[in-house]
């Protein structure tokens, strides 16, 4: 492929409304692609334009053909990129409500409550994260908590090494 290919490209947009949408817009990815767009409009190769936003040139080409065939509402992104949540709007409201009924919930039964109502898993790495983005957080449980030994705790003798006379080996 040759690096100073040159893609026509279809001005569905003039110049100074792409200027006043790059202006308007919070979304990086689409301030990313309208920038590769105007330095298309600039006359740089798909290649170039690609590299100025840090794309490579078959991203560059399907952004081209796609701005093409549709204008900006065919270079917008059809998601939000990655894997589709688990659980749709409705079922999070669910759970969320169910939650709130009783309080305190421990991971163990949050993750119980998920698998066997909604019939999704979570990583418990993950699944602190995701209670927080519903504006939640769970308790843990005395079992899970690692409590430093009480040494005035009558069964903390059993738990700790014998003192051998309060010195220490060396």
């Amino acid at each position: 492929m040759s690096r100073n290919r040159r893609k026509e490209i279809t001005r569905h947009l003039s110049e100074d409304e792409l200027d006043r949408r790059l202006a308007e817009t919070n979304d990086p990815d689409i301030v990313c692609r309208l920038i590769f767009i105007k330095n298309l409009y600039a006359g740089d190769t798909l290649e170039d334009a690609a590299n100025r936003v840090g794309k490579s040139a078959s991203t560059g080409s399907r952004w081209a053909r796609r701005w093409n065939e549709g204008g900006l509402e065919r270079l917008t992104p059809d998601s939000g990129g990655g894997r589709p949540p688990k659980l749709g709007v409705e079922e999070r409201k669910a759970l969320v409500e169910r939650l709130e009924n009783r309080q305190p919930w421990e991971p163990n039964e949050i993750k119980q409550l998920l698998s066997e109502e909604f019939g999704v898993e979570y990583h418990p790495a993950y699944l602190s994260e995701f209670l927080r983005n519903l504006g939640l957080s769970y308790s843990i449980s005395r079992a899970e908590r690692s409590f430093p030994v009480d040494v005035h705790d009558a069964s903390a003798d059993e738990r700790l090494p014998e003192q051998n006379g309060g010195t220490t080996r060396d």
